[in-house]
């Protein structure tokens, strides 16, 4: 019984997710060029994501806050390419890939046409996966 709950409860969480980002736009943007950026590594400090540098990132982010029904405690966009959220306490290490394909897909909706990066954090801060989305291919690659 407690398998089957926890089934039916994580399809409860991805469809939500995905329904909540892909049918609503948190802000608008033009289409802009990728500007590299170099790749985190797991020691990089948090305080990173803090230091965003774009307000319809900052818009989004709060979007993703917002919307997640509690399962984001903390979501921020650098350079309209790379996406950081703190999960809560409640998300399961076995719904933390979920999520994360469900943010990329939301995120790149928003923002289109460019490779994107999902970093999901736990919420000591820890960074737990990473999510690569490439544009090109259409695929989501995934470490950590």
């Amino acid at each position: 019984m407690a398998t089957t709950f926890s089934k039916i409860r994580r399809l409860i969480i991805t469809t939500l997710l995905v329904l909540v980002v892909s049918t609503t736009t948190a802000c608008s943007s033009s289409p802009t060029a990728t500007i590299p950026s170099p790749i985190l590594d797991r020691t990089e400090a948090y305080t990173q994501l803090e230091t965003g540098n774009s307000l319809a990132g900052q818009k989004f982010g709060d979007w993703v806050i917002s919307t997640s029904q509690g399962l984001i405690k903390d979501a921020y966009v650098r350079d309209n390419n790379k996406l950081g959220v703190v999960i809560a306490e409640r998300v399961k290490p076995t719904e933390v890939k979920t999520l994360a394909k469900s943010l990329t897909m939301g995120f790149h909706k928003n923002f289109p046409n460019q490779d994107l990066t999902v970093l999901m954090y736990a919420p000591d801060k820890e960074r737990i996966l990473t999510a690569k989305y490439n544009a090109q291919s259409n695929n989501i690659e995934y470490q950590g």
